[in-house]
């Protein structure tokens, strides 16, 4: 609860700071403006690829400097409980495209498979009724949207031709915001836009020691509860922490423009990422720094009292019946969204830090990377409250983080601990994997790669980080039967086929990237 607080009082401390360095960048984007308007709102849709909360200067986080995200903040509303539909880019961008859970959307809802055409997407229907479209960077990915019959990315048609000299190699190629203007000198003067703007950054790999060469320092790393604090991890949050901030670069820019062409305030701005960080026990997985992502929105006058708050659990899911309900676009029906729209809070004048009306989010993964025996994934379901983190692992006999070892290309077999692929390549871990046997390093290597119970039960007010596991805690049974129940009846009345001996499903949708081979479990 302490470390919360802090987060709230250093967060409020920084819109200060920002309100009043912003205003020389922005100095009337809060304002009525002139020039050339549109009935139905324009939509920027801004996400980042592999982002945490609470990592972004508008929550405090003092590691890494987001002006742009922190000005949406200010003059939108931030919302501090959010969370992805699964802890990978692929199948999370799958479910708010389409408003529905992974569990719905059949190989969609898995990473590197395809994406079915029945599921309509926000970006078609925004076509249909005469928006102009587009995206820059990473649209849904990676799968493969041809093998459904799909003429396009299900995020819209490209904009990537103009390229942009990379500050350090880990950064993409694509100049965003450049593309961006190139979209909007294209778009028909009668037409409303909506722009798809998916940075590759922070997603891996990033330049070793980028961020110390930048000018940031060691001790304004944030290090979750789950990493050991060393340098070499700490270096690694600040390499993370430059990549962020390109992508807030790019949408600071984005934000400039449409301020310059007077279309700021009809303008729909939502800034969110798509999982969490790319680090051990964050990506991949369905615990906290793995699904609690950032968002902040803004809407000219239709958010009346910038800068507010908001505490409600809110799933990404909930983004697509916002935008629709916003764009005055109905949806066909069927295969109806999951999500609820967010409009009623975002035009609400109070804080809501007091009662809520959204009391519970739900987050899925089945495969990640190819990182197991015969391609198999590692299944879970989780139920998030405002309270609790409770999560059902189907298949416990399994590696988390993928099989220790695998067969190297000539085919022998690698070394031990050389594997572990659904984790992605990085500096953190080749730490803990090479100070495993040492203590206290050893604690938080087990905590990343070793097997893990059935059932998982998480304290988050307390327990941020997903260490202690209260699921065979007497004290917490009533909580945990609950929580189980609320899951379980969500999962039967959504049709997911692992609440119905339907499991074998998920393990038969084509993977597209490359297949590893790993010895067979004995």
């Amino acid at each position: 609860m302490g470390r919360r607080n802090l987060f709230r009082n250093v967060r409020r401390r920084c819109l200060l700071a920002i309100s009043v360095a912003l205003p020389l960048l922005f100095s009337a984007a809060g304002h009525a403006q002139t020039g050339h308007t549109v009935k139905r709102p324009n939509i920027l849709f801004a996400i980042s690829d592999d982002q945490s909360y609470p990592y972004a200067s508008a929550y405090g986080s003092l590691g890494v400097r987001t002006p742009a995200f922190d000005h949406v903040a200010r003059e939108g509303v931030l919302f501090t409980s959010v969370f992805v539909a699964s802890p990978g880019c692929s199948p999370s961008r799958a479910a708010f495209l389409t408003g529905r859970y992974p569990w719905q959307i059949e190989a969609a809802g898995t990473h590197a498979s395809s994406f079915p055409a029945k599921y309509v997407t926000f970006p078609d229907l925004l076509e249909r009724a005469g928006y102009f479209i587009g995206h820059t960077g990473k649209g849904w990915g990676p799968g493969n949207w041809q093998e459904s019959g799909r003429a396009r990315n299900p995020a819209g048609p490209a904009f990537n031709a103009i390229k942009a000299e990379r500050s350090f190699s880990g950064s993409g190629a694509e100049d965003y915001a450049g593309n961006f203007a190139d979209f909007l000198r294209r778009r028909p003067a009668e037409k409303p836009f909506y722009f798809w703007y998916g940075a590759h950054e922070p997603h891996r790999p990033f330049e070793k020691g980028a961020g110390l060469k930048a000018g940031k320092k060691l001790a304004d790393a944030l290090v979750p509860p789950f990493l050991p604090d060393t340098p070499e991890v700490r270096s690694d949050l600040l390499d993370y922490a430059v990549e962020i901030e390109r992508f807030d670069e790019h949408l600071g820019r984005m934000l400039k423009t449409l301020h310059e062409a007077g279309e700021l305030d009809n303008t729909i701005v939502i800034v969110t990422s798509d999982n969490g960080m790319a680090f051990p026990r964050a990506k991949a997985n369905c615990y906290e720094y793995g699904l609690h992502v950032p968002l902040a929105i803004r809407w000219g006058s239709q958010i009346v009292g910038g800068g507010r708050s908001i505490d409600d659990v809110v799933s990404l899911v909930d983004l697509t019946p916002t935008i629709l309900e916003a764009a005055g676009v109905r949806h066909p029906g069927q295969y109806p969204m999951a999500g609820r729209s967010l409009l009623s809070i975002l035009r609400s004048q109070k804080e809501r830090s007091g009662r809520r009306t959204r009391t519970a989010v739900f987050a899925a993964r089945e495969r990640h990377s190819s990182a197991r025996y015969n391609n198999l994934g590692y299944p879970q379901r989780a139920i998030r409250t405002s309270e609790y983190l409770f999560i059902r692992n189907f298949a416990p006999e399994r590696w988390p983080a993928g099989d220790p070892q695998k067969y190297e290309d000539d085919g022998t077999l690698g070394q031990p601990h050389g594997a572990y692929h659904d984790i992605d390549p990085a500096p953190t871990l080749d730490f803990l994997i090479a100070h495993r046997e040492k203590s206290p390093i050893s604690r938080y290597f087990h905590l990343v790669v070793d097997k893990r119970p059935s059932e998982e039960l998480f304290d988050i007010r307390s327990d941020p980080g997903c260490l202690r596991n209260l699921a065979n805690d007497p004290a917490y049974a009533q909580v945990k039967k609950r929580l189980r129940a609320q899951l379980n009846n969500y999962l039967r009345k959504t049709g997911d086929p692992r609440s119905s001996g339907g499991d074998e499903i998920f393990e038969t949708h084509k993977r597209y990237s490359p297949v590893r081979r790993f010895p067979e479990p004995q």
